[in-house]
């Protein structure tokens, strides 16, 4: 009996020790919302391995991996079906060095790599997918040395408990690949997966449908988010986000200018500079992923200041891992207070209307603040209040520095 009751004391110590440091791995990812370019808004499916070595080339002279910039996400259509054993495979013709070497590549630059699939048979482009082979496809992704997985909804029923069940599959399967891969769920937000996302397995998940190159819907029946329509719905759920697990408000749209593809789709016909930065800044206020979808070879200017804003940055990336709660929301104006790890906050101030708005806003804190615009990179004041105007779609952004 003693040996008997020894053994099952030595079995219960592995599986604690097993189990403790798959929670210490998982506990470590993304502890920060992750930061990086996607290929769908700029190139649909139509990529090719050159493409990416291109796009990682141009992360590292643009300044982007400096900024904070360093996954590489290839999404949806890079798959080339299932060989003679059923291991998913890249398509030939679009990646004829095949994504292992492909990794090394990006790897050898200081960046991660990221690959999608789907809880279904086919993805949302009708590419092969990974529903029944999610044991097989994590082992393939870890020997290829991938970093983050997407992993979409397209084809799936409708009913929350089955997005659950297979989304915790795949992430059970990552976990046991023997490489640790951030995991992020896109299931548009339609199942409320901030409910139940990190119980199986997310660090990130979609709240929302995908982005459209807007500032807005136009009407009900317009398909499509805009940037503000994802504000909207992103603001409440303030109380789910924070290190290791994120409201992922879908890609950056700035700098596409209007692209025709997925995100010149459903009145997707571009943004102003002020619409863009406030996405953001905004963005970055509440704590989301930051995936630029542009092409970052060929950024202007003014698309550089707004994505590299390392001030701005520094609020996403902030290690306390709160998202903004929203302090005012009307026709005119939304406002946002973020808290930060040193005691400083962030304010947003969103002018939402049509013209130039004047704004008297108290922050509602304990004592006086320096009030530094982070987007003019200079103290403006000190005070317990902001008093100014913001123009049509923008956010005014400051940190406040406690005297």
């Amino acid at each position: 009996m003693r040996k008997i009751s020894l053994y099952l004391t030595i079995i219960c110590c592995l599986f604690h020790s097993k189990t403790s440091a798959q929670s210490n791995q998982e506990s470590s990812l993304a502890l920060t919302p992750p930061m990086g370019w996607m290929t769908w808004n700029y190139f649909a499916d139509q990529i090719t391995e050159k493409d990416i070595m291109e796009m990682a080339d141009a992360m590292v002279s643009s300044g982007m991996l400096k900024a904070g910039y360093n996954y590489v996400l290839i999404d949806d259509g890079w798959q080339g079906g299932r060989d003679h054993k059923n291991n998913i495979i890249a398509d030939p013709k679009k990646f004829p060095s095949g994504i292992k070497a492909l990794a090394d590549y990006v790897h050898g630059k200081g960046l991660k790599l990221g690959i999608y699939s789907d809880a279904s048979l086919l993805t949302c482009a009708g590419y092969t997918a990974s529903l029944h082979f999610e044991e097989q496809d994590a082992k393939t992704f870890a020997s290829w040395g991938i970093d983050y997985l997407k992993y979409d909804y397209c084809g799936a029923p409708e009913d929350v408990e089955t997005a659950k069940s297979r989304y915790k599959t795949m992430a059970d399967a990552l976990r046991n690949s023997g490489r640790t891969i951030v995991f992020g769920i896109c299931e548009w937000g339609g199942r409320k997966p901030w409910l139940w996302a990190p119980e199986s397995g997310g660090q990130l998940w979609r709240t929302t449908n995908d982005i459209r190159d807007k500032w807005k819907r136009r009407s009900a029946k317009e398909g499509g988010e805009g940037i503000l329509d994802i504000i909207d719905l992103n603001a409440p759920l303030a109380e789910f986000a924070g290190p290791g697990h994120w409201n992922d408000m879908d890609m950056l749209v700035v700098g596409l200018n209007g692209k025709k593809g997925p995100s010149g789709d459903l009145g997707g016909t571009g943004c102003t500079q002020a619409e863009y930065q406030s996405q953001m800044s905004l963005w970055c206020m509440l704590a989301s992923p930051l995936a630029a979808t542009n092409d970052i070879r060929n950024m202007s200017e003014e698309v550089k200041r707004i994505l590299l804003n390392p001030e701005v940055i520094l609020l996403n990336q902030d290690t306390l891992g709160k998202q903004a709660v929203r302090k005012l929301n009307n026709e005119t104006w939304t406002v946002f207070l973020k808290p930060l790890a040193n005691g400083d906050y962030a304010l947003a101030i969103l002018n939402r209307s049509n013209q130039t708005q004047q704004i008297t806003y108290d922050f509602g804190l304990t004592g006086s603040y320096q009030i530094k615009d982070l987007w003019q990179h200079k103290v403006i004041r000190t005070g317990k209040n902001w008093k100014g105007s913001v123009n049509s779609h923008e956010t005014r952004l400051f940190r406040l520095i406690k005297k």
